[in-house]
């Protein structure tokens, strides 16, 4: 059975187009590094590729100054010392190879990554870009930034990252992250280009796509992108707040189903703008899967000029293409959202709610 909700009641509690308050528009203004500069004649202070791997096994602070990373290369930071305090300085560029790899890998305890005021993280993405990003085309990175079981008082913060080449961030395995005062920056997407066939040239250029982590945040960030704002696909304890999201698919849990976790519990995502998307809060599982979500609230989301759905929560999702008919493999239980407020454009609905069985969504309350 499918499910729907329909009374005037429930739409006026699921979006009002009532309110026009909008969070601030946040700007890229990275504060001052926490860290202390090497020395730029030291083997900490990196300004050539070929030098990070002494740098990443001697040194506790390091300097990345307009670093050029070769094509088909890794930025390779996997395994920091303890405590290691990495700044990104000046201009960090990468070189173009059609193949998928990792071009910047992060983990470590304790770890800070952060960087000078005006410095830019560069991906090059417009090298790739041909309208289809991680779903055909040529072979492109799949993620950008890699941060992969990151522990202990881990910190990334203060980064500029423009054009990167599909994904930006995936963010697996991390116990204890904050991630803060970051902005992801591919409006140069956002139009066609001649590979594009009219599309936008940036495609499934998600900003955070979270899996398997713990106590896990992500606050103070701008998102200007054509896919996901951010996305929770497993993971316990995850707080997504004050996010700023231009041109998205919204704030998702999921999609959920056919990995190799698939439980998301305990996530919150609160006080944020979402702008000019496809939709806004949403949960997507995947078909002909099972898997487990509970616990998700979202609270205090405005959303303006959403495209699609203003609120979507669907059991039938497929990457190319929802099939319509919604199986009851994964789990749906406990979800909460208050004070969703907004417009759609006319051609959009407020909300969209399609299950396998009424059942299935054991609690599901919207309040204004």
């Amino acid at each position: 059975m499918r499910s729907s909700l329909a009374s005037a009641a429930v739409t006026a509690a699921l979006l009002s187009t009532a309110s026009t308050s909008a969070l601030h528009n946040r700007q890229a203004s990275n504060s001052t590094s926490t860290s202390t500069t090497p020395t730029a004649t030291g083997p900490c202070y990196v300004t050539a590729y070929a030098a990070l791997p002494a740098a990443t096994a001697s040194c506790t602070a390091i300097t990345l100054d307009s670093v050029y990373v070769p094509g088909n290369s890794t930025l390779d930071m996997s395994e920091l010392r303890a405590g290691t305090i990495v700044t990104f300085a000046g201009t960090t560029t990468f070189g173009f190879a059609e193949a998928d790899y990792d071009m910047i890998t992060v983990g470590g305890t304790n770890i800070t990554i952060t960087a000078e005021p005006d410095a830019v993280i560069d991906g090059n993405g417009e090298a790739w870009w041909d309208g289809q990003g991680s779903n055909g085309g040529i072979d492109k990175p799949d993620h950008f930034f890699v941060v992969s079981k990151l522990r202990g008082n881990s910190v990334i913060k203060d980064l500029y990252i423009m054009n990167y080449p599909t994904h930006c961030f995936s963010v697996s395995g991390c116990d204890g992250l904050v991630m803060e005062n970051i902005f992801l920056n591919q409006t140069a997407g956002a139009a066609p280009n001649n590979r594009s066939d009219g599309l936008a040239a940036a495609h499934n250029t998600d900003g955070f796509d979270i899996s398997s982590c713990n106590n896990t945040v992500v606050k103070n960030s701008t998102v200007l992108n054509q896919d996901d704002c951010v996305a929770v696909t497993s993971g316990d304890h995850v707080t997504v707040s004050n996010m700023y999201c231009d041109g998205s698919h919204g704030l998702s849990i999921g999609s959920v189903g056919g990995k190799s976790n698939n439980n998301v519990t305990n996530i919150l995502f609160e006080d944020s703008e979402i702008l000019n998307s496809q939709n806004g809060a949403r949960i997507k599982s995947n078909a002909e899967t099972t898997g487990f979500i509970a616990n998700i609230t979202y609270q205090n989301i405005h959303v303006s000029n959403i495209s699609i759905y203003g609120i979507d929560i669907q059991q039938d999702y497929l990457n190319g293409g929802p099939t319509g008919d919604p199986t009851n493999g994964v789990v749906i239980q406990n979800i909460t959202m208050t004070n969703i407020t907004g417009t759609v454009q006319s051609d959009a609905k407020n909300y969209y709610i399609l299950l396998a069985a009424i059942l299935l969504l054991k609690e599901i309350s919207f309040a204004r």
